[in-house]
C-alpha cells in the first residue's frame, strides 16, 4: 500500500487540510447532483469526530488562475451543509488564517483553489502558504490525483499526509482490480476512438486474460481485420496500430473479444430501422451502432468464467434506444454475478457510470469510480502524482 490512511493519524486538536472533489453539476444556482459531496462526508465527519478541524480545499470549473464569480465554491455550501449536517464556514485564501483561528472543530471551506495562478503550476510558494494553515494533509480526491498541482502533490510533501476514506476506498478497489487481482481478469473497453485509448489498450493486453472491445473503437479493429464497416465511425488510419495491439495480445496470452455480430442502421437516431448482421457483413451504406446478441452471449460467458471485471466504456451507442441493448445486457450479467459473490466488478469513466446507471446496475457493481481522468490514467499504468506524493 505504502500510504497512510486517515485512521492511522492522531488528529486531536489538529488542523487538517483536506483536498476534496466537490466539482459538482449546478443548474439554476443549485447543485443538481450531490454524489461527489455525499462521498466525502465520511472523511469530514471522521475528522470532526476526532476533535480536529477539517479545512476543505477544492476546485470548481476551470477558472485558469483568475477569480471568476460564476465559479465560486459558495454555490456548494447548502449541499455541503445538508450532507454533513453541520454549518460550513466559507472563506477566501487571503482570510483563511483568521477564519480557521476562530473555527476550532468546525468545517471550513476555502474558495476555489484554482482561482490561484500557482495551483496548476504546482508553485512552491503557494504550497507553503497553504501548509502554514494546517498540521496534517489529507487527500480525499482521487479524481484529481493525476494532476501534479499544489493541492494534490506539493502540499502532500510539506505536511504529514494520508489518504481520506474515499481515496483509500478507491485505491483499494483499483488494487483489487488490476494490481493484484483474482484471475481470470476481463477488461471491457468501449467508446468512440482507439486513438484516445491507445495507452490503455497497450497496458491491458499485458495484464488481463480477456479484453472485450466495443463501441466505435471495435469498428477500427474489424476494419483492420479486413471487414467492411460501411459508414460507421472508424479510424481507418489506425489499422496498423490495431493489428499491433492484436499481435501484442496474442504474445501475452490475452484473448481479445471483438463483436461477432453487429446491429446496423442507416441513420444515427433513436429507434432507427435496424438489423443484426454478421460482423463481416455490414452493408456499405449502413452504420454499426451496437454489438449483437451473439456477441453479448460470448461476453456473458466470459464473465461467468472470470473472477474480476474492470469496465471502461459502453459497447454501443447506449444513449440511443434500442442501441443500448448490448451495454445493458452485459452490465446486467456482470451485476448478477457480482450480487452472487462470484465476481469482483470495478468500473469507471463518465460514459461508463452513465451507462451503468441507465442499465440500473450501478449499485450492484463492487466499486464504481467517479474519477474520469485519474481512473483512465491508472488503467493505463501511469503513476499518479497525487498518490505518489502520499507514499513519499
Amino acid at each position: 500500500m505504502g500510504w497512510k490512511i486517515l485512521d492511522e493519524m492522531n488528529l486531536m486538536g489538529k488542523r487538517v487540510l483536506t483536498r476534496v472533489d466537490i466539482n459538482v453539476p449546478v443548474e439554476n444556482g443549485l447543485v443538481s447532483d450531490t454524489t461527489r459531496i455525499d462521498r466525502i462526508a465520511p472523511t469530514v465527519r471522521h475528522i470532526l469526530q476526532s476533535g480536529a478541524t477539517p479545512i476543505l480545499i477544492a476546485h470548481f470549473g476551470r477558472p485558469k488562475g483568475k477569480p471568476m464569480p460564476e465559479m465560486s465554491l459558495s454555490v456548494t455550501l447548502p449541499a455541503l451543509e445538508s450532507a454533513l449536517g453541520v454549518p460550513v464556514k466559507f472563506t477566501t485564501l487571503d482570510k483563511a488564517r483568521e477564519t480557521i483561528a476562530f473555527s476550532k472543530n468546525q468545517v471550513v471551506l476555502i474558495e476555489n483553489i484554482r482561482f490561484e495562478p500557482g495551483e496548476e503550476q504546482n508553485d512552491a510558494a503557494l504550497a507553503q502558504r497553504l501548509a502554514d494553515l494546517g498540521d496534517i494533509y489529507c487527500n480525499d480526491a482521487f479524481s484529481t490525483a493525476h494532476r501534479a498541482h499544489v493541492s494534490t502533490e506539493a502540499l502532500a510533501r510539506l505536511l504529514p499526509s494520508c489518504a481520506g476514506r474515499l481515496m483509500a476506498e478507491e485505491l483499494s478497489a483499483l488494487e483489487a482490480a488490476l494490481g493484484a487481482p483474482q484471475r481470470p481478469v476481463v477488461a471491457v473497453v468501449g467508446g468512440a476512438k482507439v486513438s484516445s485509448k491507445l495507452g490503455l489498450l497497450g497496458n491491458l493486453v499485458a495484464k488481463v486474460d480477456h479484453l472485450v472491445i466495443g463501441g466505435g473503437m471495435a469498428n477500427t479493429f474489424l476494419a483492420a481485420l479486413g471487414h467492411g464497416v460501411g459508414k460507421s465511425l472508424c479510424e481507418h488510419d489506425l489499422a496498423d496500430t490495431a493489428r499491433t495491439i492484436l499481435a501484442m495480445a496474442e504474445t501475452s496470452g490475452c484473448e481479445i473479444i471483438l463483436p461477432s455480430d453487429v446491429v446496423v442502421a442507416h441513420s444515427f437516431a433513436a429507434h432507427a430501422d435496424h438489423e443484426t448482421v454478421d460482423a463481416s457483413a455490414c452493408p456499405t451504406d449502413a452504420i454499426i451502432l451496437d454489438a449483437g446478441p451473439a456477441t453479448v452471449a460470448r461476453v456473458g460467458a466470459c464473465f461467468a468464467q472470470a473472477c474480476t471485471v474492470i469496465w471502461n466504456g459502453p459497447l454501443g451507442a447506449f444513449e440511443l434506444e434500442p442501441f443500448d441493448r448490448a451495454t445493458n445486457a452485459a452490465a446486467q450479467a456482470a451485476a448478477t454475478l457480482t450480487r452472487a459473490g462470484k465476481l469482483i466488478s470495478v468500473a469507471g469513466g463518465g460514459d461508463t457510470v452513465a451507462a451503468l446507471n441507465q442499465a440500473g446496475v450501478a449499485d450492484d457493481f463492487t466499486y464504481i469510480s467517479t474519477a474520469g481522468g485519474a481512473f483512465l490514467e491508472w488503467m493505463e499504468g501511469k503513476e499518479l502524482p497525487g498518490v505518489a506524493a502520499l507514499t513519499a
